[in-house]
Order: structure tokens, then sequence, then C-alpha cells
């Protein structure tokens, strides 16, 4: 399990993100885009709330890169 780090920057801007509500474009490794909002995070996984209301949790290991 990963240590959940809130003094990385990448970990603060998820935060924000976050705490914000906004709308965010991910794209994983395997080339998949899922657009939503991100309801959490850990240190290794965040839940993404896809459209439909559908709850997405995603390994932080499969992220390419997330664009808010």
């Amino acid at each position: 399990m990963s240590e959940f780090n809130t003094g990385q920057p990448s970990t603060r801007r998820i935060q924000k993100v976050i705490q914000e509500k906004g709308a965010v474009q991910v794209k994983l490794i395997s080339g998949e885009i899922l657009q939503g909002k991100v309801l959490w995070q850990d240190g290794d996984c965040l839940c993404l709330q896809a459209e439909g209301d559908q709850d997405v949790m995603i390994w932080k290991t499969a992220i390419l890169y997330l664009k808010p």
C-alpha cells in the first residue's frame, strides 16, 4: 500500500480538484479515456464519478494523465 503523502504537488492538485468538484478527463495506460468528477483519493487509487453516476475506482498506476 502506498503512503498518502499530502506534501506532494500531485496529491495537493487532485485534492483541489475534489474540493472544487470540477470535471476531469482521465486517460488510462490502456488508452481508455474517462470523464467525470473525482470523489476521493488515497495513496493507491482515486474514485471517479463517471457519466451516468457510475463510480469507478482507478489505480493510480493505471493513469497516463489526468486533465482538469
